[in-house]
């Protein structure tokens, strides 16, 4: 595994050991759905760690589309477990989309 693949390795365990932020269930900002940005984001990730670094072109916009989300949700989250968890899951899909396939 190559340094960038082992960097999100250690994001992602860190991330399924976070808990999700309790005022975010259920709720949405700016539009978004927290749960399921999450759950994207999570599905994506874990898909292209599995694959040893690869993602189909499907998934890749579907991260794409998140990340574009996240930099709309990002600056109006509060507290600092919720801008934690949610900049982990922005590094992790940033760095698996600049990752070369």
């Amino acid at each position: 595994m190559n340094e960038q693949v082992e960097a999100v390795a250690r994001l992602w365990e860190a991330h399924l050991r976070a808990k999700f932020p309790a005022r975010l269930r259920s709720a949405e900002l700016d539009e978004m759905d927290m749960v399921m940005l999450d759950a994207d984001i999570a599905g994506c990730v874990s898909t292209w760690l599995r694959s040893r670094g690869n993602l189909d072109d499907q998934r890749r916009s579907v991260l794409t589309l998140c990340v574009a989300d996240l930099a709309r949700v990002l600056p109006t989250l509060v507290g600092h477990h919720e801008r934690m968890y949610y900049g982990r899951l922005h590094a992790m899909a940033v760095a698996t989309l600049n990752m070369p396939q």
